[in-house]
């Protein structure tokens, strides 16, 4: 049947979520979670709003979120479009910006779900290297390019672009430059100012990682007034349900609390880079909620797929690559809370070959 396909369609890999195990005991270090609970609030809201509303269409415009929003990073709702996770946001952008043959470019490695974005829409995807450290490639502004992406920090890596460097691109670059901040909130960066000082801006986040609520599906983009207007006729309608956008106003209004399970986060990630390093392994210096780590020479006889496979049988989950040069085996571990880190930390001296 693949000829009832489009070309395009028929040949695409499509992305491939990270494992979520259908048995429970499982630590799980792999998809970039937060293992702590949202805000009180929210749960709380979530609570009282599962009535007979429910039989009511959400806000298609989701105005009091927006407006919310607003508030907390000082912009007009007007430069505010929310979406089912970031995703969709990722989806719109490429829709509204970007027609079939058309360039966009990314740094490589970087988040996996570009590319098949790309592939959908039939443009052509242009990635450009990163060099060992994975700061920003010379050659990201490819002429032409209708949407250049960065993820800041970028995933896998967890390493952040310097809002100076972001901010040159920008200037560079000729279409529109869309700065993905999924884990902004576990870094000291951030660009959303970059919309009032550049047209061509877009910034996205997500409340999935550092809001705790990736079960909700909520994203955001901040973007020039005029490229939000543009983009609202691509958007689906109703696209953000009545729970997420109950969930989402709550969070903003305890955002403390998002603030505080941040902190958390960061500090456990040092502990977990200073474990790794004292393993045997090289940890890139992580501004997200996750590290990568490659298999330095105590580990020369185990591939990371077999160290995979071996911490999966302690049921441990974390991601492996094997792609050269840049992923050439290395794993990348969400961080947990302290017990599961220590118990990750656990099975891999016990592992060790040295």
């Amino acid at each position: 049947v693949s000829d009832l396909f489009r070309p395009n369609i028929a040949r695409l890999r499509g992305y491939v979520p990270g494992e979520q195990p259908r048995e429970k005991g499982y630590i799980k270090l792999n998809t970039n979670e937060n293992p702590y609970p949202p805000s009180p609030l929210v749960l709380a809201r979530l609570r009282d709003a599962c009535s007979a509303d429910l039989r009511l269409y959400p806000d298609p415009d989701a105005w009091a979120l927006r407006r919310k929003l607003g508030e907390v990073f000082a912009i007009s709702p007007q430069q505010i479009m929310v979406g089912n996770g970031s995703d969709e946001l990722l989806n719109v952008i490429i829709r509204s910006f970007a027609g079939e043959g058309d360039k966009i470019a990314y740094p490589h490695p970087t988040y996996g779900y570009y590319k098949p974005l790309i592939d959908i829409q039939g443009a052509e995807a242009v990635p450009v290297e990163f060099d060992e450290d994975f700061s920003l490639p010379e050659g990201l502004a490819v002429p032409g390019a209708r949407v250049t992406f960065l993820a800041n920090p970028n995933a896998p890596s967890g390493t952040l672009v310097p809002y100076d460097e972001v901010a040159a691109l920008c200037a560079r670059v000729d279409g529109v430059l869309v700065v993905d901040e999924a884990y902004v909130d576990f870094s000291q960066g951030g660009c959303v100012q970059l919309i009032e000082e550049h047209p061509n801006a877009i910034v996205v986040r997500t409340m999935s990682k550092s809001f705790s609520l990736a079960g909700m599906r909520i994203g955001f983009a901040f973007a020039p007034a005029a490229l939000i207007e543009g983009m609202w006729k691509v958007k689906d309608h109703y696209n953000l349900n009545r729970l997420s956008l109950v969930a989402a106003e709550a969070a903003l209004e305890d955002i403390d609390a998002m603030r505080a399970n941040a902190a958390r986060v960061c500090a456990t990630r040092t502990h977990l880079c200073a474990g790794l390093r004292a393993l045997g392994f090289y940890v890139w210096d992580s501004q997200a909620n996750f590290v990568l780590a490659r298999l330095g020479e105590r580990w020369t006889n185990c591939a990371a797929a077999e160290l995979y496979a071996q911490l999966k049988e302690r049921r441990i989950l974390v991601r492996y690559f094997a792609a050269p040069p840049r992923l050439a085996d290395c794993l990348r571990i969400s961080v947990g809370t302290d017990a599961e880190i220590a118990a990750l930390l656990t099975a891999l001296k016990e592992l060790s070959p040295v």
